[in-house]
């Protein structure tokens, strides 16, 4: 990959999805959850990837109205109690912020680690998330591995994929956009990156089509061990 050594220096990391597996985190959290609700109207992966979509509507809506940044936590409370209620169960305030909370303790996917790990040695490695800072900072532990920098988009005020998030993330490294490679595993991710200047990665795990877009991204990996493969062998960091 001798173009990717002549320009790119960072490489930013969407961290929900990409580096930590959110679905299989956020099942494990919430099927004894829905167990002791006696609810059985549909698998509990089902409920999440609604819970999910609905996170994700939310957010595009705060950043689309733009009256102020509303934490991530906050948008996750309320896209968790409209699913919950729309599917029927009875729930708390305290259960929603219990099962929100789960966000906090993902684990990576299997090759993430030493994935990053190679690629730590060519590259500085950033985390660049829809997540509060404390919300990062509270995944540390359970990453398993230390990014150089955990960028926040609420140091922009605006989620994914707002310009904003990109532009001042590049400010944050220090470095133009063009130099960093932004690697996602949700085609929204990349197009905003690629929109505000950066080269993306698209990590596909789930083998679905990006679509016909005019911000197509650099790399199609299907792991980050295949886009460390693809990588690795690049100049050393700091080159």
């Amino acid at each position: 990959m001798a173009a990717f050594s002549e320009v790119v220096s960072v490489l930013t990391f969407d961290l929900y999805g990409t580096v930590v597996d959110m679905q299989k985190g956020l099942v494990a959290a919430i099927t004894p959850y829905l167990a002791a609700k006696g609810w059985t109207a549909r698998p509990p992966d089902a409920l999440v990837t609604w819970w999910r979509r609905t996170h994700f509507e939310n957010s595009m809506i705060d950043a689309l109205v733009d009256r102020g940044h509303t934490p991530y936590r906050e948008i996750g409370r309320r896209a968790l109690g409209y699913t919950l209620e729309r599917a029927g169960i009875s729930h708390t305030d305290e259960e929603v912020r219990a099962l929100v909370a789960e966000i906090e303790r993902l684990k990576p996917f299997e090759d993430a680690v030493e994935a990053l790990q190679r690629l730590s040695r060519r590259y500085r490695l950033a985390v660049l998330s829809n997540g509060d800072p404390d919300m990062l900072e509270n995944a540390k532990p359970y990453i398993g591995f230390a990014f150089d920098e955990m960028i926040s988009v609420a140091d922009a005020g605006y989620f994914k994929p707002h310009y904003r998030a990109y532009q001042n993330a590049a400010e944050r490294l220090g470095v133009e956009p063009g130099r960093i490679l932004h690697v996602a595993n949700h085609a929204f991710d990349c197009i905003g990156a690629k929109a505000a200047g950066m080269r993306t990665a698209f990590v596909n795990r789930r083998h679905r089509p990006y679509g016909k877009t005019p911000h197509q991204p650099d790399l199609t990996v299907f792991s980050l061990k295949e886009l460390a493969d693809l990588l690795a062998g690049e100049p050393a960091k700091g080159n």
